[in-house]
């Protein structure tokens, strides 16, 4: 391949064609197989290559493949937004259909101002949020991340949003254990609303679940319980970013029903459209919508390509194939079986400070001394030496941040299709084991930080 004008994550880097892909696997154009433990980008939740899928993009496209939205609705995003009122739980019934995690988000950011301009309150229009969380790369969404890297270029252009620290045990900030710990950096969501004044907040978004600029944080049993009554002593909205974790990926449809709380808004995408096609949501409750129906009748937010019956049409046939399979079933075995397996790896690395998450969303934290857990210095590159290791081996890990800072901290997150079988899940774990076997040696000679 000659010179390429494609603006890719690194300019000076070359990276493999993919030529295709199937099931848990990608093949590139050198013929090397690659073990997709990260679906892409926690994406290609049920594998590639499905013939379903590729049988329903093909159905809709000889029907139609786009209409605008302000001149015409279609059969496929009619049909897809009644069926996720359907199994949504809770009121959430109303979809906003979006192209990215990005726009799901900053479409609920603007919903939930609406909702409280349209009920006649016009000083709410604060969103708070947690420090490590990643909500988005637009520039609402971005003032939602408590992601210091991400938001470092950005910072003069981006609001003041995140407030509280994260549910992060294996960090405490505290130094205490749940629950023992009464559940503090919950409660830090109420010093943050009484310094600010509820009357200036109209949300609070979080993820279920912290991905990438976690590693996988999951909150101890009764985290969200105390958030969810926070905001509504408060009068402050409930937004879960599901987007990574949604459809399937932590067991349940939401994350949010592993610990029983509805969010007002929940905004999804990933493996909405498994991959397939581009598609996310902002779907909202009936408590939302209500002023919103009675007021404006509009909610004002939108993109050329939204509710797209092309991505529509993919999106219900990704459910339809979960459904009909009966994925989700599965995902709680599945993870337990992966999670013990990566415990196993605990023991034969030190280097393994954490290994944490649920259903197929796993993630390890990597430490240099795993007794005071101290992570390795930021000039190490920890998590992108793991990650290219890995990938030479034929194994895909998605990086993600770690420490309390949000910066000093290396991480790794393991989230293969949630139709990943027994024998493939010990085809990942070996992989993974050669890579650390490869990484200790690096370690043993010593680091210099170079790449």
């Amino acid at each position: 391949m000659g010179k390429s004008f494609l603006i890719k994550p690194m300019l000076d880097e070359i990276y493999p064609v993919i030529d295709y892909g199937k099931g848990v696997y990608l093949f590139d154009m050198e013929g090397k197989k690659y073990l997709d433990a990260a679906s892409g980008a926690v994406t290609a939740n049920i594998g590639h290559g499905v013939t379903e899928i590729i049988e329903a993009m093909l159905e809709q496209a000889q029907k139609v493949s786009f209409v605008y939205r302000s001149q015409f609705t279609s059969e496929a995003a009619e049909k897809l937004a009644d069926k996720l009122a359907e199994i949504l739980p809770g009121e959430l019934k109303w979809s906003f259909f979006v192209n990215s995690g990005s726009e799901a988000t900053e479409t609920a950011m603007k919903m939930a101002i609406q909702y409280w301009q349209e009920t006649g309150v016009r000083t709410k229009n604060k969103i708070l949020s947690r420090w490590v969380s990643y909500h988005g790369i637009t520039m609402g969404a971005l003032s939602m991340s408590g992601h210091p890297g991400r938001r470092a270029r950005f910072v003069p252009l981006l609001e003041d949003f995140p407030a509280i620290n994260p549910p992060y045990c294996y960090r405490c900030p505290y130094n205490l254990e749940a629950p023992s710990c009464q559940y503090l950096c919950a409660y830090e969501l109420e010093t943050a609303i009484k310094r600010i004044g509820a009357e200036q907040i109209a949300a609070f978004i979080a993820e279920p679940i912290i991905g990438a600029a976690g590693g996988a944080i999951t909150p101890p049993k009764e985290y969200f319980k105390h958030i969810k009554k926070i905001c509504e002593d408060h009068d402050i909205l409930f937004i879960a970013d599901e987007v990574m974790t949604g459809f399937g990926r932590s067991g349940t449809m939401l994350a949010c029903e592993h610990w029983g709380v509805v969010p007002d808004i929940v905004a999804l995408g990933k493996g909405m459209g498994a991959g397939f096609a581009p598609i996310a949501a902002a779907v909202a409750s009936d408590k939302v919508m209500t002023p919103i129906l009675a007021g404006s009748k509009s909610v004002m937010s939108g993109h050329t390509l939204s509710a797209n019956p092309q991505s529509c049409a993919v999106s219900l046939a990704v459910l339809e194939y979960l459904e009909k399979n009966e994925i989700m079933k599965e995902v709680d075995n599945k993870g337990i079986y992966l999670k013990n397996q990566l415990e196993k790896l605990k023991t034969l690395f030190h280097f393994i400070g954490d290994i944490r998450g649920k259903g197929l969303l796993l993630g390890i934290e990597f430490v240099q001394n795993p007794n005071i857990k101290q992570p390795f210095p930021r000039k190490s590159s920890v998590t992108q030496k793991i990650i290219e290791i890995a990938k030479d081996k034929g194994l895909l890990v998605y990086p993600a941040g770690s420490g309390i800072d949000g910066v000093n901290g290396d991480a790794i997150i393991i989230s293969p299709p949630l139709t990943i079988t027994k024998r493939e899940i010990e085809e990942l774990v070996f992989l993974l084991k050669d890579t650390f076997t490869a990484f200790s040696k690096i370690i043993s000679t010593g680091m210099d930080g170079e790449h």
